[in-house]
Parts: structure tokens; C-alpha cells; sequence
């Protein structure tokens, strides 16, 4: 017994030393010794197993959720991971372990372990976690997204991050020089664009809101409160918080004064029908107030910090609410009005209402 003591604490010396000795390379241009890499590669799956258990994946075939995930990878994933579309950056690749090229590791990965990195990120990878911890529905778009990325290839890829993004529309005439974009349009185009549309109406999905035509007040502040971290979405957050205050309130100005569009009208006759109800007249049962006294459609001057919703995609509105009925948007200082209201109302509520809103011409 005292023997294997003596031993154990000569090994606890030797490691001592050999931290204190500074011997011990921590140069990312040496990179892992086999063995290393091995251990912390074997630590890493266990540790993701373990901590994903119990995590119920929900349905990743929906085309919304797929282009949602597209979106924020090719803003914040392709500029350490590469895509079909382009080569990882070399300054990634020097990184310590580099960053992985994951149309080939994602198979390695159950849903719910892709879930819990994506979430929680890696320690001492340089994988950030999720910069908003309450939006499991973005990072659910995400793996789905991460899912089909191994099949696309540069052009697919193309397709489902960009849509059908045009050059910037700036009519000249023949024989007459071609303008330059504005500095704000070119942002937009840059910024914005992917996921908003090129005339700021979306895409041909129900991921992502319409902005056109949005009142300005509205749009300044929901721009300010993601820059500030008081809206909560892992998606915007970082895009906003990068803009300079004059930048935010030129992209409010620009949105505002594109034409908006007549709404979807996908939903059946019979859902619109409840939520005109319910828009128009409210639940007095439940407290709820009638929707269109702040939000329209009807005449009359509102507040422009209310946002209008009519024409608005019914999947992004009813997200909408039912993150505010979990205390997970934030918004502006008006948010508390919605946050006591949502919680009031049940998911078929939710649906209808905003099913009428959609299908309501702007």
C-alpha cells in the first residue's frame, strides 16, 4: 500500500512539474498529439451523449425551419466551417483543433447531440454557444438545416441560403451610365437581403418576417432592442448589435418606405373567420383586448411603435406569440403589453389570429 502511495505521488509531482515547467506546448501551430486528440475526441462524444439525453427532436423536414437554419449558417457557421459554396477560410484552419468541415461530421451526430452543441457550443474549440439561450426554436433550424448540408452541393447551396436574391434594381437608361446602389441599399443587400427578400418581403417561406412598408418607429426599435440584446434571437442579436446606431435607423427608414404586399391567405376559411373574431373583437372571457386596436387592420392613427401585422407570414406571427406567452422575446419597452396578453390565449387562439392577420391585405 505504501508503495503504490509512493508512486502516486510521484506521478502527482511529475505532472506538477511539468505544468509548472512550462514544457508543455500550447502553440495552436503545434497542434494535438495523437493521443490527445484521441482522449479529448472520446470526452467530447461521451460528454454530448449524456447531456443530450432526454432532449425530444421535433419534426426537421419543414422547408421554413430548413431556410432558417440556412440563413444564420452561411452568417455565422460557413466563416469557420466552410460550405459547398466555399472553401473554410485559411485563418480558421490554423485554429487548434481547426474547425471541421461538417458535411462530413454531421452524420456522426444524433439530432438532439447536434441540438447540444449547437446550444451549448464546445470548451476550448472556439465553438461559441448560442448567443440567445431561450431560442431552442432557431437552433432547431439549425440541425435542420446542418441535416441536409452533407446532400447540397454549391449550387444547391446557393439556392436554399440565398433564394432568389436579384442584383440591386436600379433602372437607367440606355446609353446612361449604371448608378451605384445608395450606401444603405448596398447594407441591406448585404445584410439583410438573404433572409427579407431583395424588396424586403420575405421569401417564399413563412420563416422570416415581411419589412416592407413596416412602419419606421417599429422597425427603429426592434432593431435597437436586438443591437441591445433586449430582443432575444441568436439570429439577429449579432447582425444588429455589429450596426452603428445611424445604420439601424437608415435600415428602419429604407424598409418603411418600400410598398408592402397583399397577405398569404393559405389557412382555411374557418381559421381566418376565429381570428377576425378574436382581432376585432378580443376575448373578454380570457382578458384579451381586441388586437386591432394596436395592430390594425382598421382606421384610424396608432401608435407607430406597435408594429401593423397584417400581411405578415402566420408561422412568424404565431411565433411571435407563443414567445411571448414563454417570456422568451423581449421587444421594446411596449413588450410587457403582448407578454401579459399572450399567455391568455390558447395555441389554437394563436393560430387563428394569426392566420387572419396573414391573409389580411396590408
Amino acid at each position: 500500500m505504501k508503495r503504490y502511495l509512493i508512486w502516486t505521488l510521484v506521478a502527482i509531482a511529475g505532472a506538477g512539474l511539468a505544468l509548472t515547467s512550462g514544457i508543455i506546448p500550447i502553440k495552436a501551430s503545434s497542434g494535438h498529439w495523437r493521443a490527445t486528440a484521441w482522449v479529448l475526441d472520446f470526452a467530447k462524444r461521451r460528454s454530448v451523449a449524456t447531456h443530450s439525453i432526454g432532449i425530444s427532436v421535433p419534426p426537421l423536414d419543414d422547408p421554413s425551419m430548413i431556410v432558417k437554419g440556412a440563413g444564420h449558417y452561411e452568417t455565422g457557421c460557413r466563416p469557420c466551417h466552410g460550405s459547398p459554396a466555399v472553401a473554410p477560410p485559411l485563418v480558421p484552419r490554423r485554429m487548434t483543433p481547426h474547425p471541421p468541415d461538417l458535411r462530413l461530421q454531421v452524420s456522426r451526430w444524433e439530432p438532439a447531440e447536434l441540438f447540444s452543441i449547437v446550444k451549448h457550443g464546445i470548451k476550448f474549440t472556439g465553438m461559441p454557444a448560442w448567443p440567445s439561450p431561450g431560442r431552442d426554436d432557431e437552433v432547431w433550424a439549425v440541425v435542420a438545416f446542418l441535416r441536409k448540408l452533407p446532400r447540397l452541393d454549391a449550387m444547391s447551396y446557393t439556392a436554399i441560403v440565398f433564394g432568389q436574391i436579384a442584383p440591386a434594381r436600379h433602372v437607367h437608361q440606355a446609353g446612361e451610365p449604371a448608378r451605384a446602389a445608395p450606401p444603405i441599399a448596398s447594407l441591406a443587400a448585404a445584410r439583410c437581403a438573404r433572409c427579407h427578400g431583395p424588396d424586403g418581403q420575405g421569401r417564399d417561406t413563412s420563416a422570416f418576417p415581411r419589412l416592407a412598408g413596416q412602419y419606421e418607429e417599429y422597425l427603429r426599435g426592434a432593431l435597437r432592442a436586438f443591437g441591445q440584446g433586449a430582443r432575444h434571437s441568436g439570429v439577429m442579436e449579432p447582425v444588429a448589435a455589429e450596426l452603428s446606431p445611424e445604420q439601424l435607423d437608415a435600415l428602419a427608414e429604407h424598409y418603411a418606405r418600400m410598398p408592402r404586399q397583399a397577405g398569404e391567405g393559405a389557412a382555411s376559411s374557418a381559421a381566418i373567420a376565429r381570428g377576425a373574431a378574436l382581432a376585432r373583437s378580443g376575448a373578454p372571457a380570457q382578458d384579451v383586448p381586441a388586437c386591432a386596436e394596436c395592430h390594425g387592420p382598421a382606421d384610424g392613427r396608432r401608435n407607430p411603435a406597435y408594429p401593423a401585422l397584417a400581411g405578415q407570414p402566420s408561422e412568424y406571427l404565431a411565433l411571435q406569440l407563443r414567445l411571448f406567452a414563454e417570456g422568451k422575446r423581449g421587444g421594446s419597452p411596449y413588450e410587457h403589453i403582448m407578454r401579459g396578453i399572450a399567455p391568455r390565449l390558447t395555441d389554437e387562439q394563436r393560430e387563428d389570429v394569426a392566420a387572419f392577420y396573414a391573409s389580411s391585405a396590408r
